[in-house]
């Protein structure tokens, strides 16, 4: 059974891209290439550099996520090490997909050198996920409390039930608190723990996991036309219904999941799709959503690369050595010989 369930999430994930690829293909019936580029170009540079400040703020806020993480294993490390680590972590796994074993991997092999065990590499990783979930948690809740109408966009939820929800959705996150600063007792799910950590950790994670949400729908915000642009607030409750439905679906970046969710909430039901009006509405809303793939996702993965091929160098030339049979080893091992005499 477990060797089955090991197929199962990429299947789903590959299912999930196919049906979003083909929702999308429908939706953007119509839609051309030139008018999505000038689209992205009418935006003009301020609004892109507004987009690039919110990037910045995003990954620095997940590079928060690590430090507040190691804070709670016992460990300090430098900001400028974790802030890279976090960002080569978070760059690859947006992008490879499964991001809590993808980042995971990239935490163990940064971290471990520097003295971390495998033990708290992973709760450093898993501290990372739930901070995450937590921020969403928190401004999911902030959102159907102010705009509880937002959900019927996508089911059929009466606006008082949506925003019980919301109301509910922030009691837990004032219960994590309480918990924290009260030391409540672990919470158990079968042989699942979940302990509360220290006051001043749970408090960063309060205004650490909305930052980073924040900044990533900032960019689609700032990209937006004022046309098309219903305001921060619902830009916010829109992202994080895509982003959360494209980390669901196990699909590599959420790639077409996110924008079929996204470009379901943002177009009103019923339109004409042959409307040269709604057109151009749909090649500037994927304007906004490939300018966020590219600074949140594509730019991030190629410095990333970057990053692994310099750091791994000489493991990649051993490697490499090894395979075609050359003599090829790592420098570090070769400067420790003594040299002959």
């Amino acid at each position: 059974m477990k060797n089955k369930l090991e197929y199962l999430w990429p299947i789903v994930g590959l299912a999930a891209v196919v049906f979003s690829i083909y929702l999308l293909s429908k939706e953007l019936k119509g839609v051309e290439v030139g008018q999505v580029w000038q689209a992205a170009l009418d935006r003009g540079p301020l609004m892109f550099l507004c987009a690039v400040g919110s990037t910045l703020l995003a990954y620095a806020a997940l590079a928060w996520y690590d430090r507040i993480a190691l804070l709670h294993v016992g460990r300090k490390l430098s900001w400028p090490i974790v802030s890279l680590v976090s960002f080569t972590a978070y760059a690859l796994g947006h992008n490879i997909g499964v991001s809590v074993l993808s980042s995971g991997l990239v935490r163990y092999r940064a971290y471990s050198r520097m003295g971390l065990t495998v033990g708290e590499v992973a709760i450093v990783t898993a501290f990372c996920a739930f901070t995450f979930a937590y921020g969403a948690l928190f401004l999911g809740g902030l959102v159907l409390t102010g705009e509880p109408g937002l959900l019927s966009r996508l089911f059929s939820f009466p606006v008082g039930v949506a925003f019980a929800i919301g109301l509910g959705m922030l009691v837990l996150v004032a219960l994590y608190q309480l918990g924290a600063i009260f030391n409540f007792k672990p919470l158990r799910f079968r042989t699942f723990e979940i302990a509360y950590p220290k006051p001043g950790i749970a408090f960063r994670q309060l205004f650490a996991a909305p930052l980073e949400i924040i900044g990533a729908a900032g960019i689609i915000y700032f990209a937006l036309p004022d046309s098309l642009n219903p305001g921060f607030f619902v830009v916010l409750g829109m992202f994080l219904a895509s982003f959360c439905a494209g980390l669901i679906s196990n699909a590599p970046g959420g790639a077409g999941v996110f924008e079929a969710v996204f470009f379901m909430i943002m177009l009103p039901h019923g339109s004409n799709p042959d409307d040269p009006a709604v057109i151009q509405s749909k090649a500037e809303i994927l304007a906004a959503l490939l300018m966020f793939r590219l600074l949140y996702l594509l730019i991030p993965l190629a410095i990333s690369c970057a990053i692994v091929l310099y750091t791994e160098r000489q493991t990649i030339a051993g490697l490499f050595g090894s395979v075609t049979g050359g003599r090829s080893r790592p420098v570090e091992a070769a400067r420790q010989e003594p040299p002959k005499q």
